[in-house]
């Protein structure tokens, strides 16, 4: 009975395995949106994605194998799409809330390599078991396709091709067109959508299960209606603007004295406005000592670049105090330069260029008197954007006077930390390497070039400013600068170890953080917890 209906649809069982191709890496895709916003979206959050969807997908291959075997019912393998479908559909509603409980747990149980295992256990809650499910797709479908020995290889094939270009469209369909269009959640409500339709359809072509088909459309649509929403911040209600792009979670908040982005929801500040034009208090106004360090006010006119425009913090500024300077800012997201214009007046007169800031340097062919580069945020540092071979681009596209700044935003403690590689692979590009780092903060500023005479610029430049708040603290930086002298700790486009650099870093930071809070645990108790925060 089970043969002779298979057979019938067979051309069906070849869509399902290309829709079930098509979902699974739609769900990893989204898991990495879904993830990034908490966890950043390096290497290691992508390996642990990775990884984890492996061991899913291996161990669905053997039960369904297993389940085939024993019972060849092709109810069961669209029962279990139902099931994998209605879990994705889940994932906006409460994903977000299990991240964050993973988060806190894992904050005051683990002491070192806090990212491997908090996101590792939120990937294992979140998205082992549908795609378990998906994972034991295959197995069964060769197992009710395969009519004789004589065409199983063909048939075989044809399964793995459906579901190979199912799995190709599925890798760029979120990518380009879903998630930019109506966000991560939306993504897997689609996905959900396809395969709950794709099981739907043949219960009823069976004629059967529609009591199953009524009960879960009601669930879908329930959770349709609680998690429609591209909030990951969900405990804000003052957000100005949160969206997404294709590259990361974008949120802007407005207060009485200031607009900021940023593009993680736990912590971190990417770009600012100042609302009565003065300094920002942050990293941006140290690094305006190197327009001074390369001689802009002794200029008629001078050549600005930024790797890393954001919303135009630091471009506003220099056109701000230095009027003799033509900017240009290289943004890879083209949607942060849109949010740029429309709440953080960046000026016209800043020339913005959505690319790579590596492969920009590649195609320029100028030189400027200083480039800043500006685009590390949290764990996420581009290698690329790294090495020896990157700096040394980096130089080659400096005046003989030019400087470049590094706004470096993990400072560590510990020997070979993150920075200090930063620090030696620059210093073995550049003569003159100074640092200073940033008051009230974790970043630390650096300033290169191969000039001798930096300290002395920005110390005939501090003379010549009119504004006196800027004058101040650049006389502060000038004092604060020490100079850097190159160790051994050198990153190369071969080998640069920044994710794991950045990870020691992060787990630095959290039992700085937690430690008093993990005294009080540990001594008064949940209760006392509570009270201390």
């Amino acid at each position: 009975m089970h043969e002779k209906k298979i057979v019938r649809h067979k051309w069906y069982l070849f869509l399902t395995e290309f829709f079930a191709g098509m979902s699974v890496m739609a769900v990893e895709l989204g898991a990495s949106r879904l993830l990034a916003p908490y966890f950043s979206s390096s290497q290691i959050v992508w390996t642990i994605i990775i990884g984890t969807i492996m061991i899913a997908m291996a161990l669905g291959n053997i039960y369904g194998g297993r389940s085939a075997d024993r019972n060849p019912n092709p109810d069961r393998l669209y029962g279990r799409i139902l099931i994998a479908a209605l879990w994705i559909a889940l994932i906006p509603v409460v994903g977000k809330y299990i991240i964050l409980a993973i988060s806190a747990v894992m904050i005051f149980t683990v002491n070192s390599n806090y990212l491997i295992f908090a996101g590792f256990a939120a990937c294992m809650v979140i998205f082992v078991f549908p795609l378990f499910l998906l994972g034991t797709v295959t197995p069964s479908l060769v197992k009710y396709t395969v009519e004789s020995l004589s065409d199983s290889g063909k048939t075989v094939g044809m399964l793995n091709a459906s579901n190979t270009i199912g799995s190709i469209i599925g890798t760029f369909l979120p990518t380009f067109v879903t998630i930019p269009a109506v966000g991560t959640s939306i993504t897997f409500f689609l996905f959900a959508g396809i395969l709950l339709l794709l099981a739907a359809l043949y219960f009823l072509s069976a004629k059967k299960g529609g009591g199953k088909l009524a009960v879960c459309g009601v669930l879908f649509a329930l959770c349709c209606a609680m998690g429609h929403s591209d909030r990951f911040a969900f405990w804000e209600s003052d957000l100005t603007y949160e969206g997404e792009s294709v590259y990361n979670y974008l949120q802007v908040k407005e207060d009485d004295e200031q607009v900021i982005l940023s593009t993680n929801v736990l912590f971190g500040v990417q770009s600012v406005l100042k609302k009565d034009g003065g300094l920002t208090g942050m990293y941006y106004d140290y690094a305006l000592a190197a327009p001074l360090m390369a001689n802009v006010m002794e200029k008629e006119s001078a050549d600005v670049l930024i790797l890393g425009n954001g919303t135009g913090t630091f471009a506003a500024q220099c056109g701000r105090y230095f009027a003799q300077t033509r900017i240009e800012g290289v943004e890879i997201d083209e949607k942060i330069t849109a949010l740029a214009k429309n709440y953080f007046q960046m000026p016209d007169t800043v020339s913005v260029y959505t690319y790579d800031g590596r492969a920009y340097l590649n195609v320029a062919d100028r030189q400027y008197d200083v480039i800043m580069v500006d685009a590390y945020q949290d764990i996420t540092i581009p290698f690329q954007m790294s090495s020896v071979e990157f700096f040394t681009l980096v130089k080659a596209h400096l005046k003989d006077d030019g400087v470049m700044v590094v706004n470096m935003n993990m400072r560590g403690e510990r020997e070979g930390n993150l920075n200090q590689y930063l620090a030696d692979t620059i210093a073995s590009v550049f003569d003159e390497v100074h640092t200073i780092d940033v008051k009230g903060s974790t970043n630390r500023e650096l300033y290169a070039s191969d000039s001798k005479a930096m300290r002395d610029g920005l110390s005939r430049g501090v003379q010549a400013l009119a504004d006196a708040e800027l004058c101040a603290l650049m006389e502060e930086v000038l004092d604060g600068l020490e100079t850097y002298r190159a160790g051994e700790y050198l990153m190369t486009d071969d080998k640069a170890p920044v994710e794991l650099l950045g990870m020691q870093v992060i787990d630095d930071l959290i039992r700085e953080e937690i430690g008093y809070y993990k005294e009080v645990y540990e001594r008064e108790g949940m209760a006392g917890l509570l009270d201390a925060m």
